[in-house]
């Protein structure tokens, strides 16, 4: 069904809350004055109601990835997870982290449950701010010499770290560490379920850690699943 101008703001961010962010970069209260029309927020801010609908349909209507990553060559999948998933972790910690102090501040003393759930995402943003610096800085740039090595049918040179291996164990460590913390955001949150008193920016919240998660997912079976045992059979086919 085709979004109109008379549909209320909160109602759009319940259905899909990816449209949270757009209503933020316009400076659109969605929570305390989620009751307003799409019509009267453009009104009040001068702004093209036509160009927001569009702006809100495009991003509901953004399709599943459907990618076979297996076939991908292996410094394109380093190049996809950096820029695809390390910046989504930047990007959304970014906008988390806000939402989950406001509801600590409004709704901790109903939900203490919310100063857990906080706690453990703020480590999990900076361990994984982290954890992606040292794949960026160390392990993604071997990877893609390796590949080079293979296409130009060069010798690798011997890395510090010994063996392609030996980071990877590491990153593979932190990922269990942070695929524990998140089942432990799931449990307190009830799998990600808003409560009855929930407002919009609670029920977003829960919604975009559930995002989190889910991606998180995504990123570390990439990793684990794919990227890591080729670089590793890569690293052994060329130093045998």
């Amino acid at each position: 069904m085709k979004l109109t101008k008379e549909k209320h703001i909160g109602k759009i961010v319940a259905e899909d809350y990816r449209t949270a962010q757009i209503f933020k970069n316009h400076k659109i209260d969605f929570c305390c004055q989620g009751n307003r029309s799409i019509e009267t927020v453009c009104e009040e801010k001068n702004s093209s109601s036509e160009e927001l609908i569009w702006e809100i349909e495009a991003m509901q209507q953004k399709p599943e990835s459907t990618n076979d990553y297996k076939s991908w060559p292996l410094d394109l999948l380093a190049d996809y997870i950096e820029k695809k998933h390390h910046r989504y972790v930047e990007e959304s910690s970014q906008i988390l982290m806000p939402y989950l102090a406001k509801l600590c501040k409004v709704h901790g003393e109903n939900h203490p449950e919310l100063f857990e759930i906080a706690g453990e995402f703020k480590k999990s943003a900076a361990e994984l701010a982290s954890h992606m610096k040292r794949e960026e800085l160390i392990l993604f740039p071997f990877i893609r010499k390796l590949v080079k090595a293979e296409q130009e049918n060069i010798e690798i040179v011997k890395p510090h770290f010994g063996s392609v291996e030996n980071p990877v164990a590491m990153m593979m460590q932190d990922h269990e560490v942070e695929g524990e913390r998140f089942r432990k955001i799931a449990e307190l949150s009830n799998n990600y379920t808003p409560p009855e008193d929930a407002c919009n920016t609670y029920r977003v919240s829960l919604a975009l850690l559930n995002e989190f998660e889910k991606d998180l997912h995504l990123h570390i079976h990439l990793e684990n699943n794919i990227l890591f045992p080729k670089a590793i059979a890569m690293e052994k086919k060329l130093t045998s």
